[in-house]
């Protein structure tokens, strides 16, 4: 084998023709320099369609791409950057078979540092790929678009999770939507409105929209309505966990209303015990620990309303729990109990449960709940952290992507 058909293998550049090796600089500066140039039938294309072109004109001379680094050494490939005019997008630098369009570094090299920027902070990666942070923000987003360019993960899609998070101060908001059958993130936007969520819709086409049987989501009004008015035929079922939250957060109300009622009383001491008391109440039955369930036994001898309220959220976990005509007869319960209890938090929730009602009974009935979607988000959390936050919210979504949509590639030469 040649020395050059070498040197191609090392750089791992294919339709590609080495022309030359050279070494430049001395010490920490010290680069090879891989000069090269398409084969014939790929040169004179279109950086944006890869349409054949008519030449424009030599563009800016000579350009260096950066390639994975040989060792300790910086390798560098070098070649002309023509400009050629395409029909569709005018005038752009040609095509080369080694890098992205607009791209300053090969495949290979991006997509190295996209698998590397998955699994670790982007500070980490610039430094051991010689960039900066940013450009490990571009490498990713610009890896991402062009796997979407070759895949849709909105094909063959029928249930669907959607759910916002807030990826910034100020009430910033992504609406994200999660495949429930792949457990993929599929799409995502900025914004928490009904307008986002039919952006979802229109990307998915029509045909596609019709075919989507079941959504779930929180109780957030401009989610359904987005689903009513563009997939009607969809069954939209309530996460049941916010559902029990609404009710976890009305116990937590009737607590701390006894609480400030004993402290006006002149009963700190009692006051104080039921600010303890606050764990032992929101707490899963099997996780309380002896103390707090000590606790909870006692709240039942001395303060029935506070018991009652407990009683009737724990009820209402178990009418997920039941599900089917069970849990329907459970709600149903709940909702009775609630609203003949005279505590205004309780009939606040029982009027809430009443409302979302025909949303519950189909959660109930198709078990479906947005598990996936919380996960996605805990997801993006911990993106946000790891980073100290993202200055765009494009930047955020196309790491997500990376990560959580299944787009990051694999390392170059390797087939996972």
């Amino acid at each position: 084998m040649s020395q050059l058909r070498v040197w191609k293998r090392i750089v791992g550049v294919e339709h590609t023709v080495i022309t030359g090796v050279d070494v430049e600089g001395d010490g920490l500066d010290e680069r090879v320099v891989v000069r090269v140039r398409p084969t014939r039938s790929r040169q004179g294309r279109c950086s944006q369609c890869g349409r054949r072109c008519r030449g424009y004109d030599r563009g800016g001379g000579r350009r260096r791409w950066g390639a994975v680094d040989l060792g300790a050494v910086i390798v560098e490939l070098e070649a002309d950057a023509p400009r050629v005019r395409c029909v569709a997008h005018g005038v752009v630098v040609a095509q080369v078979p080694w890098a992205r369009a607009g791209a300053r570094f090969t495949y290979a090299f991006e997509d190295t540092c996209a698998w590397l920027a998955a699994r670790t902070a982007a500070s980490t990666v610039a430094e051991l790929l010689r960039v900066t942070w940013r450009t490990v923000t571009g490498i990713v987003e610009r890896v991402v678009a062009d796997a979407l360019g070759g895949a849709d993960l909105l094909d063959g899609v029928t249930r669907v999770g959607i759910d916002e998070i807030a990826h910034r101060k100020g009430h910033r908001y992504l609406t994200a939507v999660t495949d429930h059958d792949t457990g993929r993130l599929i799409w995502a936007a900025p914004g928490r409105d009904q307008a986002t969520v039919e952006a979802f819709f229109d990307a998915l086409g029509p045909a596609r929209a019709a075919r989507i049987t079941h959504v779930s989501a929180d109780g957030a009004e401009w989610i359904h309505a987005a689903v009513r008015a563009k997939a009607p035929q969809a069954t939209v079922c309530l996460d049941a966990f916010h559902v029990v939250q609404w009710a976890t957060k009305a116990l937590d109300q009737v607590r701390r209303t006894l609480g400030n009622d004993l402290r006006q009383a002149g009963a700190h001491e009692a006051a104080a015990g039921l600010k303890g008391s606050r764990w032992a109440l929101v707490k899963n039955p099997e996780d309380l620990t002896p103390l707090q369930r000590r606790t909870l036994a006692g709240l039942a001898k001395t303060n029935h309303g506070i018991y009652r309220a407990y009683l009737i959220k724990e009820q209402l976990r178990a009418t997920f729990a039941a599900k089917g005509d069970h849990g329907r007869q459970l709600l149903a319960g709940v909702i009775s109990w609630a609203a003949r209890s005279r505590l205004e938090p309780l009939v606040k929730l029982a009027r809430t449960l009443k409302r979302y009602k025909p949303l519950i009974d189909n959660t109930l009935t198709h078990g479906l709940s947005n598990a996936r979607s919380e996960a996605t988000n805990v997801h993006l959390r911990v993106l946000t952290r790891r980073s100290y936050g993202f200055h765009s919210p494009e930047a955020l979504i196309a790491m997500a992507m990376l990560t959580r949509g299944g787009l990051c590639p694999n390392l170059p030469g390797r087939a996972k």
